[in-house]
């Protein structure tokens, strides 16, 4: 994508409230650097070890969003650095992110990941029980851990109606849990994650406030 194309895109996510994180996953750091330095600073990666290689060759302050499935074991190596793990799926899982925050003197902005679509492959908590997380997680908070929002994946298909009632299912969740956290510790509730270059725009439309977009802006993985 050239510069140009990236522009209007960035400018129609931005005119939205919303953060555009460019998924940079599969790419090597020398096809981010042209993006850092026209501005773009969020970017998301799937895999602990290509965040890790491209950390430490950007040398450069990004915003790095691990949005892939995040096992417990490899969290300490991820957290001295990251900017928000959006695809917390499991207390267990928040319980370790919290322990190695703390042995880094740090609290980890972090995203619940919401399982909304018709596919069992897609991880994530039902919207059912993420009720009893947030009041478990309200009653004893997790000392370095910060909770901001959810974040979701609507099926893969081309029937846009099934889209649109799967984000319109997570908006009114996540209003729900912000109005249920309000003024509780742990708790910075402002992040609705959804959409992805296929149905961004649906998104927007149903007030997400940040989209992970990859193939628009790198092209497609092959």
């Amino acid at each position: 994508m050239n510069f140009s194309d990236f522009d209007k895109l960035a400018d129609e996510i931005r005119s939205c409230q919303a953060t555009l994180v460019a998924v940079s996953k599969t790419r090597p750091a020398s096809e981010l650097m042209p993006f850092i330095q026209h501005g773009q600073l969020d970017f998301g990666e799937n895999y602990v070890q290509e965040l890790i290689e491209k950390h430490e060759a950007v040398k450069q302050q990004v915003n790095w969003h691990f949005i892939g499935h995040l096992q417990r074991n490899k969290v300490k190596q991820i957290v001295p650095f990251v900017y928000l793990i959006q695809g917390v799926d499991s207390l267990k899982l928040l319980t370790e992110i919290g322990a190695q925050s703390v042995k880094c003197e740090k609290t980890t902005p972090v995203l619940l990941q919401v399982h909304i679509a018709d596919e069992e492959t897609k991880f994530g908590v039902s919207p059912d029980e993420i009720s009893s997380w947030v009041d478990t997680f309200g009653a004893q908070p997790i000392p370095g851990v910060e909770i901001r929002g959810l974040m979701g994946m609507a099926t893969l298909t081309g029937n846009e109606q099934q889209i649109t009632a799967e984000f319109k299912g997570l908006r009114k969740l996540f209003d729900a849990v912000k109005n249920s956290v309000k003024g509780k510790q742990g708790f910075d509730f402002n992040i609705l994650s959804m959409g992805m270059t296929s149905d961004y725009r649906i998104a927007l439309a149903e007030g997400s406030t940040m989209v992970r977009i990859g193939s628009a802006i790198f092209g497609s993985r092959g």
